[in-house]
């Protein structure tokens, strides 16, 4: 099984991106593993998920056998059927993180057409969001999910949140080759929508095998995302980078070891 060190051992992901990643997943900021076809984006996305906080609900979709029966706001956000009593934990914005292992119409035990169109629109009021799909870049991503039977719109794919693009090495390994902060509109101090494209956090550079990074750009945004001061989440990106690195340095590669060690991890001032 791969974990976030055996990413970092294997150069399929750097320390400075998987800081920001464990920032911005932590505060259950929505996340999209993309992959070319044949690609187990599965392993990338459960590795990605050992920052989640360890009191965050995670609800797995039922693909085709999804009712939505466990989230109240259902209905209002398109769910053709009535929200009913909830099947065990209530999905709760604020404190929920709706999974989606695949969002395809390839098999009735994924999820799309309305599932994947009321998953993402969850993303607007709160409710986390983590799903992979087949594609193999963010203009490919966007294009699935507009297209029918999903049919999002630009708002509404705002929401997305971060979208972590997986190429393959020389080696036919999935790696990251690029990570995305897709901005979600907002509204300026005088009420006036502001829509943003979409900002390049990093991307993979096959000529030195190394990643050019770009987050620097985005910092207050994504600051923002985690409740913090630029400056504060500046501090914290390089000391979790720190502490990644170490854990690689410290051979702690298996996927329960990596999670206890994360949990272990406090943040500057704590």
């Amino acid at each position: 099984m791969t974990s976030i060190s055996s990413m970092l051992r294997d150069r399929l992901l750097d320390a400075e991106l998987g800081a920001h990643l464990w920032l911005l997943i932590e505060a259950r900021v929505p996340l999209l593993v993309a992959a070319p076809a044949g690609s187990d984006a599965g392993a990338t996305l459960t590795s990605l998920l050992q920052f989640l906080p360890p009191d965050v609900d995670q609800v797995t979709l039922r693909g085709a056998a999804e009712t939505f029966d466990w989230l109240p706001q259902a209905t209002d956000l398109g769910w053709p059927g009535v929200a009913r009593a909830p099947r065990g934990t209530q999905g709760r914005a604020g404190h929920s993180v709706i999974l989606a292992p695949t969002f395809s119409a390839d098999d009735p035990a994924h999820a799309w057409g309305p599932a994947a169109r009321v998953a993402v629109r969850a993303a607007s009021i709160g409710y986390g969001l983590a799903a992979t799909i087949e594609a193999t870049s963010l203009d490919e991503v966007f294009e699935a999910l507009r297209q029918p039977p999903v049919g999002l719109v630009d708002d509404e794919l705002s929401h997305l949140g971060l979208v972590v693009v997986l190429g393959r090495n020389d080696s036919g390994d999935a790696r990251v080759v690029a990570a995305h902060y897709v901005r979600p509109i907002v509204r300026d101090t005088h009420g006036h929508l502001q829509r943003l494209g979409p900002a390049v956090l990093a991307t993979w550079d096959a000529a030195t095998d190394g990643f050019e990074h770009f987050g620097w750009g985005v910092i207050p945004e994504l600051a923002r995302r985690t409740n913090r001061p630029a400056g504060d989440h500046e501090i914290e990106v390089d000391r979790r980078a720190d502490y990644l690195t170490g854990l690689v340095r410290a051979g702690i590669l298996d996927p329960p070891a990596v999670q206890t060690a994360i949990r272990a991890y406090r943040p500057a001032g704590v």
